[in-house]
């Protein structure tokens, strides 16, 4: 005997609502395969469900949440401790309100400087004129003009030609329509210059190596760099995010002690391989001091890290034919894994490069952000570029000068007292420093011991060793900023008197790492004859001589 279970009877009034249920399912179900992409999306949400039910139930909840918040009410009128402002309130608050300035007031210092600001008439050359001054002719040591190539006539006419040819701008990312045939003319000139497989160009000089820093060094990666090194290299390290490791400005033993402590914190804890880099200057911006190359690529090799090196200020200004500290040292430029320079110092053009492999070189064509987002480099600049670099290996002779006014002047000035020149004895860019009254340190507000300006610091406050973890020096050189400054000044406007156009080494002060001494930066240039040299570090040295000596009376 089988017992069999009663099915359940259905109310035939319910037909038509479970047909409309039905037609309306199959309706949604054709519309919803219509649409693109619906079927990934069906199979993301039975996947979920099936895995995690719990996920979807949440996801459906943030979903309404989100359209909730969308169109809810964006004012606060129902909210009980809204208090609503008459007109009258609102605009006594409005005529209330005073913004804060978006600049520091300028100090009656500055207002002074800015107003007998040196205007030159015309192009840049050796022996401008200016404006500002009664159309006075005057000995210009101010330019980054080191071999003479500003205003050359070979320079002038092929770019002439060249902006008749393809105008004035790029209008357009190197990456898209704004390279053309000139810019890849000159990264091979580049490269055959210094002895690199490839080189890439920057259409702006100080974007060039903060650029190139973050292209390579990311979070997490090892960056040991020079303490001394300029704004740009350190705006670079700071987008790059890697762990900095600091060394002495210039000091190689310093430079192995922080080698030697990253290998062993790696060894002692174990941490994966990351990129490691080096970064320093050739010829120091900030002071025109030079870094032993050789030394620097022996501890390279042996602690195997990269090496960064920016030679801004080192490239078409030393060496026999301007290559840079590379030919200087004799060292072979690959030695260097990325190679960095400017094209406005020594070639008098715009712009900076890097060389290096092609693999380095194609790495930043994606990578390098001052490359991808900029305009590429006018045309005419290119050009000026390839020439000069030409005009430099056909012309060895350039540099020869050069070097032989650099010691012409250098003999004269480093017998006056009272100041002090920390540049190398070979670098055309001279700093003149104060010597005497250090009695404060320079540390900007960002600082990270969180000092301001201008506070008198005892000996126990200040760091005894070298840090590495730390960008301050151990027993840093204590000065005041405004009072040298202002001494600078008047030995600057007192040459000017005298018809020698130099200038005060300007900053960014505030918002350097550490604040540079003030110093009065000289630009020697190969275009001058050495009785004029010797008459333009003549008459430095008396403005020098007459400032100093008024202020001890």
């Amino acid at each position: 005997m089988t017992s069999s279970l009663p099915t359940p009877s259905i109310n035939p009034a319910l037909d038509p609502v479970f047909a409309f249920l039905q037609s309306s399912y199959a309706l949604a179900e054709s519309t919803w395969t219509k649409i693109p992409g619906s079927a990934m999306i069906g199979r993301y949400i039975r996947s979920s469900h099936r895995n995690d039910p719990g996920r979807t139930i949440l996801e459906i909840m943030l979903v309404l949440w989100a359209i909730r918040t969308l169109l809810q009410s964006r004012t606060r009128s129902g909210d009980e401790n809204y208090v609503k402002l008459s007109q009258k309130e609102i605009d006594e608050l409005i005529d209330d309100w005073i913004p804060d300035p978006l600049v520091e007031t300028l100090s009656s210092n500055e207002v002074n400087e800015l107003a007998n600001l040196p205007v030159i008439q015309g192009p840049s050359g050796p022996k401008p004129r200016l404006v500002n001054n009664g159309g006075k002719q005057v000995t210009n040591l101010a330019s980054y003009n080191f071999t003479g190539l500003a205003g050359d006539e070979r320079i002038t006419s092929r770019a002439i030609e060249t902006l008749r040819k393809y105008g004035v701008g790029s209008c357009g990312p190197p990456g898209f329509y704004g390279t053309i045939d000139v810019h890849m003319e000159l990264e091979q000139n580049i490269a055959s210059f210094l002895g690199t497989e490839s080189a890439i160009i920057y259409s702006q000089a100080f974007s060039t190596i903060s650029s190139v820093i973050p292209a390579f060094c990311k979070r997490g990666d090892i960056i040991v760099a020079d303490r001394g090194v300029s704004f740009a290299v350190h705006k670079g390290i700071q987008v790059s995010r890697s762990t900095v490791r600091w060394y002495d400005h210039n000091d190689v033993k310093s430079l192995e002690d922080a080698l030697e402590s990253v290998e062993r914190e790696q060894i002692k804890k174990r941490l994966p391989l990351t990129r490691r880099f080096i970064v320093t200057e050739g010829i120091f911006e900030n002071d025109g001091a030079m870094v032993d190359l050789p030394k620097i690529i022996a501890l390279k090799h042996k602690y195997k890290f990269r090496l960064c090196l920016d030679e801004s200020m080192s490239f078409g200004t030393v060496g026999r034919t301007g290559r840079g500290l590379t030919e200087l040292y004799n060292v072979p430029a690959t030695e260097v894994d990325l190679l960095v320079g400017s094209l406005a110092t020594g070639l008098c053009a715009t712009g900076g490069f890097c060389a290096g492999t092609k693999h380095v070189v194609d790495h930043q064509r994606i990578n390098g952000t001052s490359f991808v987002f900029s305009a590429a480099m006018p045309a005419l600049l290119a050009v000026s570029a390839s020439e000069g670099i030409h005009i430099l290996t056909h012309n060895p002779t350039k540099l020869t000068t050069l070097h032989e006014n650099t010691c012409i002047f250098r003999s004269i000035l480093d017998k006056v007292e009272g100041i002090h020149i920390p540049s190398h004895p070979a670098s055309p860019l001279i700093h003149i420093q104060l010597v005497g009254g250090e009695t404060k340190l320079a540390v900007p507000p960002s600082s990270p011991i969180g000092l301001r300006r201008k506070v008198n610091l005892t000996l126990s406050q200040l760091p005894k060793l070298s840090n590495p973890q730390s960008v301050l020096p151990g027993n840093p050189v204590q000065f005041d900023i405004e009072a040298e400054e202002r001494i600078l000044q008047e030995v600057v406007d007192e040459a000017l008197s005298q018809g020698l156009l130099i200038s005060r080494a300007k900053r960014l002060r505030g918002q350097e790492v550490v604040e540079p001494r003030p110093a009065i930066k000289i630009a020697i240039t190969n275009a001058l004859t050495r009785k004029e040299v010797e008459k333009a570090a003549a008459t430095l040295k008396n403005a020098i001589v007459k400032v100093l000596n008024k202020r001890k009376k």
